[in-house]
This record gives C-alpha cells, structure tokens and sequence, in this order.
C-alpha cells in the first residue's frame, strides 16, 4: 500500500473542500437568479390583485353578512340609528335564506349537471389531437376551422346555436323534419326542461373542443421519440404504445384541461343567458353565477349575492383542492 503524506492528504482535502463550497455557491446564485427571474414574472398580477382585486374581495365577505343594496350610502354605515344598524347587518341571515332558496339548488345542480361535458370534451378533443398529430392531407386547414369557435364572440355563438335549437324554423327541427321524424314530435329545444340542459351542453363543448386539442397537440408533439422507438424494438403494438406511453404522458396536461374546466363551467353564464334569458323552463338551465346576476342586478339584493358568490368559491376551492390532491407534482406517469 503507498504511502501519502498527512501534508498531500490535507491538501487534497482543503482542495475538494474549495471546490464543494465552489460548486455551492454557483448553485445558489443560479437559484437565486432563477427565482428573481420567476419573482418578476409573477410580480405585475400580485401587483394587480393587492390594487384591483383585494378591496372588492374583503368588501365582498362584509357585504354578505349584510342587506346592501344600490340604495345604501356606505359613508353612513356607522351613523346609522340602531334600528336601521339592525336591519342592515343581518349576520347569517342571507345563508339562511340562501340554502332554504329552492332556484339556488336547482342553479347548482344545473352548473354541475352542465359539467358532463367536460369527460365528453376530453374524448373528442384528445381524438381530433391524434388526427392532428398525423400526415393527413390539409390538416393545418383543419386547425384552424375547429380554432374558429374559440376566438369568435361567446354571445355571437350563443345567438347562433339560439337561432339552430329555434323550434319553429331552427335547422335542426328541420333536418330532423326531412328524415322523417313528425314536426309534432320534434321538440322546442330551449323551451323544454328535458332538453335544454343537453343543448346548452352540447354547444360548450363544440366551442371549446378546439383549444383543448390544440393543448392537446402541443403534448404530443413534445413528448419524448425515444420511448416509441424503444416499444417498437420491443414488438409493442399501436395499443399497448397508447396505452403505456401515450396516455400516460397526457396526465398532466389533463390534470390541467380538467382543473381549469371545472373552475371555468362553475362561472358560466353567458351561454344560458343569451339563450335562455329567464334561466329556462322551471329555471332548468339557470346556473349558479346566473342566480347571482340575478339577485345582484335584477332584484338588488346585493349583499345576498355576496353570500351566494363566496358559497360558489369555497365550493370551486374545495374541489381544485381535491383535484390537486388526487394528483401530486411528483407521480411518475410511466410507471
């Protein structure tokens, strides 16, 4: 065995020490940089919501243990009689009557029940991603015509498909009507408490199908060559490669499609208001938020509107919760 001096062995030691503490450093100035970096890139809508958004919201929670209306002058609130103090601030009165409202569940059962078509979106998305994905002839042509519903006017298309439900002279009675089905039969689609949930329905997703398969794209064109061309070395078949690579690797952008869906259809409410202006037959297309509208800007009952608002978000936070729960960060897809 040689011999090393103590002198060489403390040298070598100072020396991997020097380039640890080296190493370190550089680490720490690249994380530092980096965070920086991310800190300003999140700074303007911190920025925005401490100056636009954090008053509205603190008022917002006041407000619903209130009867604020357009008619109350706020700067008097503290000069109040104790009467007129009594009556305004009416504690949990407005939950109460919230969760004793019959149009609020039927509102919240219908925002759910529109919900359906988010799985539906994810089907018929994730398939035309594939199409996309392909050497078909003229599939950028096609890119582009289902992106056309995306960027259009939300209340153009609501009028639209208005018009295409229209019972009377609508092109889908009338196409029905010419393959033989009975004009008696045929239903008035808008107009019907069995129908109008589906209608509504289906029109959300075919103006939404065409961002989420370009979300969809996106993924499939970044994922990784090298794991196709190890299954194909490997005798796996076009299913086994879908099913052990392919899905597995849209968890994450599915996780976010899904997350964003729920949060997004739990605020709908052009659709329904446009095509269904008094929330439908028996409020059967009425959403939630559309039951907030109403109560805020058609019967002026403000403060109840606040109640009903921050019902909305702890349910909205509640299921993202879950959501994010259900899917850690970390999961490793493939395994």
């Amino acid at each position: 065995m040689a011999f090393v001096p103590s002198a060489l062995c403390e040298e070598l030691h100072m020396a991997n020490t020097l380039t640890e503490n080296k190493v370190t450093k550089q680490k720490k100035r690249k994380w530092n940089d980096e965070a920086i970096s991310g800190l300003i890139f999140v700074l303007p809508p911190i920025i925005g919501f401490f100056l636009f958004v954090s008053g509205p919201f603190l008022f917002s929670i006041f407000a619903s243990f209130t009867r604020w209306d357009s008619m109350t002058d706020l700067t008097q609130l503290f000069s109040m009689d104790a009467d007129s103090r009594s009556w305004f601030f009416c504690g949990v009165e407005n939950y109460k009557e919230l969760f004793s409202d019959v149009q609020f569940w039927k509102a919240l059962w219908n925002t759910f029940w529109y919900m359906i078509g988010i799985p539906l979106g994810l089907v018929w998305a994730f398939a035309l991603a594939l199409a996309f994905n392909s050497e078909l002839p003229g599939v950028k042509v096609f890119r582009v015509i289902y992106y056309i519903p995306v960027v259009s006017s939300i209340v153009a298309v609501a009028l639209l498909w208005g018009w295409l439900y229209n019972g009377d002279y609508g092109l889908l009675n009338q196409v029905l009507s010419a393959i033989g089905i009975p004009k008696e039969k045929l239903p008035n689609w808008l107009q019907n408490a069995h129908t109008v949930k589906p209608a509504i329905m289906v029109m959300c997703v075919w103006r939404g199908v065409g961002g989420t398969a370009l979300l969809y794209l996106g993924a499939l064109q970044n994922m990784p060559r090298s794991y196709y061309e190890a299954a194909v070395i490997d005798g796996a078949n076009r299913w086994t490669i879908f099913r052990k690579i392919t899905w597995p690797l849209m968890q994450p952008i599915t996780f976010y499609i899904v997350v964003t869906g729920i949060i997004g259809g739990s605020q709908m409410i052009v659709e329904p208001q446009i095509m269904t202006p008094d929330g439908g037959p028996d409020y059967s297309s009425a959403t939630i938020v559309f039951y907030i509208w109403q109560h805020a800007f058609g019967a002026d009952e403000k403060g109840f509107a606040c109640a009903a608002a921050w019902v909305l978000a702890l349910i909205i936070f509640a299921v993202t919760a879950v959501q994010f729960k259900m899917n850690p960060a970390s999961e490793n897809y493939l395994e």
